[in-house]
């Protein structure tokens, strides 16, 4: 009775560090990606901060997605930065933004340790990091000038980075957003097949 019981706590314990820690990787739910697709879809088609053109929203058949794909939802070390390093972000329209490396993400792909800077912009008190990208399937399957990902924050070091949520900047679907470009160190050398499409 008394193992049962130390199993059980054991167990409990682990599990409460892995939620702790931003999610588990056994918590990979494909329906729930597919619902949130849907709704976003709907929010496009008639939300009224929808970015599409309005003589674009009846025909409006939804946004291209690669399938979910586990595989694409990684473990993740968040390394901050020793001090907040200000840079300047080009944009899609010239103007350019000011933001802080905030640090990067560790990973590992397909057997290959990859690193991404993560992002604040000046002024903003975001409880989510802004992680832009491009990799081999940019200008192929994906938008040209790459896509984003926010990845909420938490306390301590160890996160879960799903790449199912990546997504196209709004200047993708209307030339009247102005979004930031993705800074050449956050150019990966692998093909993301996951998240949305061009």
């Amino acid at each position: 009775m008394w193992k049962f019981l130390l199993i059980a706590l054991v167990s409990f314990t682990l599990i409460s560090c892995e939620e702790d820690a931003g999610g588990s990787l056994s918590e990979f739910n494909e329906q729930e990606i597919m619902d949130a697709r849907l709704a976003k879809d709907e929010a496009f088609r008639s939300g009224s901060a929808s970015p599409l053109p309005a003589d674009k929203r009846e025909s409006f058949a939804g946004l291209k997605y690669f399938d979910p794909d586990e595989r694409y939802v990684v473990e993740a070390t968040f390394s901050p930065a020793s001090k907040a390093e200000d840079i300047v972000m080009q944009t899609s329209t010239g103007e350019p933004r000011k933001a802080i490396r905030a640090g990067w993400f560790t990973f590992t792909i397909d057997g290959r340790k990859l690193k991404l800077s993560a992002y604040t912009f000046d002024g903003s008190e975001g409880t989510s990091f802004f992680v832009p990208f491009t990799d081999r399937t940019t200008g192929h399957e994906t938008y040209y000038a790459g896509r984003y990902l926010d990845i909420p924050k938490i306390d301590g070091d160890q996160y879960i980075i799903d790449f199912n949520d990546a997504y196209n900047p709004y200047c993708a679907y209307s030339e009247a957003y102005s979004c930031p470009l993705v800074p050449s160190e956050n150019e990966l050398a692998v093909a993301i097949r996951a998240g949305e499409k061009k």
